[in-house]
């Protein structure tokens, strides 16, 4: 129908147009955050433009759920407000066909989301932890940078170079400071290198002191030395570290079923379920108070998108501590806003009046005696 398309059409505009607003600005916010977190040493300056990227993606199924809504949402309210819908209604269709289009328009928007939340999302957060663990795990030497005070990988040292070579091989004024059990050490020299051995990687320091303070006696021993070799760990202690529960995938989830994969899964499925319930309820609340401000029916939408959204953020944590079963949650909050929106939509189709009175009968004239 002609009607339809011209549903369709506007429809994909907005969407279009709202997506790309979020995503820029899902996008700035993102990198804002990113770069705080490389200057504070969670992640490599040069993997931020991925990070961002693989951040951006598993945000992608919540920007396209809320695009959608607000497209769906706007595009009805203009149409109630221009008197398009008279039209719709005038050829003796109700508002609940309007559906028929909306999920004609949305359907490949619900196959987008559910397969995002399944299958992408794990897969971002696992790149995202990859790379993290990579930059925390590295080795002492890639740690050391040129007037920057930087800790070794099992934290046991600090290392401080004022100035380095090109290579990264022979730095100037250093100083090392460690501590074994109950002896802690400071190492100061003019300069050192690395030497690489069969036994590993050591920097050897030229023309300087070294101080051992024994904890339990508070005992000093002061020495000095010509060269002396420090041993530079090569590989991170806690490689084998087991990644979290969001980057596992959803299949594993649920062969795992325990309360935390439980908790993700209702997060993973929420997104695909939210999206659908949006829908209804943007049809329905397109209707209301046509002749309120343009304004008015955007910040409903907001406004309910974030109330939804926290409720399955909600769910995940309670789910996944055990507090609710996931089935119980997932048909109450669910199944009871797909309930209430689709009560709601019918009471606008079917023009119902809940709660008004009924129909009063007139009263009747009062009749006046008159006299002879």
């Amino acid at each position: 129908m002609l009607f339809h398309s011209s549903v369709r059409k506007e429809l994909s505009r907005g969407f279009g147009a709202t997506l790309v607003v979020l995503a820029t600005v899902v996008m700035t916010m993102t990198l804002i955050r990113t770069l705080g977190q490389a200057s504070r040493g969670r992640f490599d300056a040069a993997d931020v433009m991925l990070i961002m990227g693989y951040t951006v993606l598993s945000y992608t199924p919540t920007l396209l759920t809320l695009s959608l809504f607000i497209a769906i949402v706007a595009t009805l309210s203009r149409m109630f407000r221009e008197s398009e819908m008279v039209i719709w209604f005038g050829s003796g269709q109700g508002l609940a066909s309007v559906l028929r289009p909306l999920m004609r328009f949305a359907w490949p928007i619900f196959a987008a989301i559910g397969l995002l939340s399944l299958l992408v999302l794990p897969w971002t957060n696992l790149h995202i932890e990859e790379l993290r663990q990579t930059y925390e795990n590295r080795g002492d030497l890639q740690r050391i940078a040129p007037g920057e005070f930087k800790e070794s990988a099992d934290g046991s040292k600090v290392f401080f170079i004022d100035k380095s070579s090109p290579g990264a091989t022979l730095g100037t004024n250093v100083f090392i400071a460690s501590t074994e059990g109950n002896k802690q050490t400071m190492t100061s020299a003019r300069s050192g290198y690395i030497d690489s051995s069969a036994q590993g990687q050591w920097l050897m320091l030229s023309n300087g002191r070294r101080l051992e303070i024994e904890q339990p006696s508070q005992s000093l021993k002061i020495s000095d030395f010509s060269e002396y070799g420090n041993r530079i760990q090569d590989a991170a202690l806690n490689s084998g570290a087991a990644a979290s529960i969001s980057s596992v995938p959803s299949a594993t989830l649920i062969k795992q079923a325990d309360f935390a994969a439980w908790g993700e899964l209702s997060w993973r499925l929420g997104l695909i379920l939210a999206a659908f319930n949006l829908v209804v309820i943007g049809a329905a609340s397109s209707s209301s108070n046509p002749r309120a401000g343009r304004s008015v029916n955007t910040v409903f939408a907001m406004f309910a998108f974030i109330f939804y959204f926290n409720l399955v953020s909600l769910g995940q944590s309670w789910i996944g501590s055990g507090k609710v079963p996931f089935v119980t949650f997932m048909l109450a909050l669910h199944g009871g806003v797909a309930l209430v929106a689709w009560l709601w939509l019918a009471r606008c189709h079917f023009n119902w009046h809940w709660g008004a009175s009924p129909r009063q009968a007139s009263p009747k004239p009062q009749q006046t005696q008159t006299t002879p």
